[in-house]
């Protein structure tokens, strides 16, 4: 990626030290005249992504093997559950899907495609695993039973001291400022693993996800996606890492493949 690289990383350390309170675009137009999430977008998410792998490899591209929690905030009883993981039992028990849940899904290598599902919630969907997650706009949702990806609700993040409120709207925020994002909290996940080789997370943890794009001289664009997980159950401190991917031209390569069968 030539130059690419350093201006992925730069970036990426930017969102992930982005505080909660930063300023959201909603698209203030007038009392009642307010556009959706989707008209006041202030980047474009949609479209075909596949992952770049540039660290973490070993960790990534095969599944490590059991009890490597190498670089990993795990405590006592964390490292106890990955020692003992066996993916045979989680076949038999229904239970395949750990490793592709929302806290570790977006690491693993494979395709993205986003869409809107409609004007007030965000769609992506992996290949790998056949996983689809849900962004919902506008405050929290009933909480339901717990899934493999959570309840997630999301909200246009700006840098900090920023005044745009989207496209469209007045004193709206450059598409290509630096930091503009889509904040993402998911809670109300089925426990899983946010590594393949059965490092847990568990049911009370909560996720924090900043995505947003980087478009190159080039040509290119990268989404970038940075992660915030904590889990009081097995965590001794937050697992914080950022993850990216190159935009496709169309669904080439795009292979759909369940987690029971990988």
């Amino acid at each position: 990626m030539g130059s690419t690289r350093p201006a992925l990383l730069v970036l990426a350390m930017c969102l992930a030290s982005i505080p909660a309170a930063a300023q959201e675009g909603r698209g203030q137009g007038g009392r009642g005249a307010s556009p959706t999430p989707r008209a006041a977008a202030p980047i474009d998410l949609t479209g075909y992504w596949v992952s770049l792998i540039t660290d973490d490899w070993r960790w990534r591209m095969v599944t490590p093997p059991k009890g490597d929690v190498l670089y990993l905030p795990v405590n006592d009883v964390g490292r106890k559950v990955a020692d003992a993981w066996d993916p045979a039992k989680d076949e038999a028990a229904g239970e395949a899907c750990r490793a592709y849940g929302a806290g570790g899904i977006m690491h693993l290598p494979g395709r993205l495609h986003i869409t809107w599902e409609n004007d007030t919630a965000l769609k992506l969907e992996t290949d790998t695993g056949q996983q689809t997650r849900l962004f919902e706009f506008g405050g929290a949702k009933p909480a339901g039973d717990a899934t493999w990806q959570g309840s997630s609700v999301a909200a246009w993040e700006l840098p900090a001291g920023g005044r745009g409120r989207g496209r469209g709207a007045a004193g709206g925020a450059s598409p290509s400022r630096p930091g503009t994002s889509l904040r993402v909290e998911t809670t109300n996940m089925r426990p899983g693993y946010y590594r393949r080789n059965g490092v847990p997370y568990g049911a009370k943890a909560h996720m924090t996800e900043w995505l947003t794009t980087v478009s190159e001289p080039d040509g290119n664009t990268y989404l970038l996606v940075t992660k915030i997980l904590e889990d009081p159950q097995y965590m001794n401190g937050p697992y914080v890492r950022t993850v990216q991917f190159k935009k496709q031209p169309d669904a080439t390569g795009w292979n759909p493949t369940p987690c029971s069968a990988r």
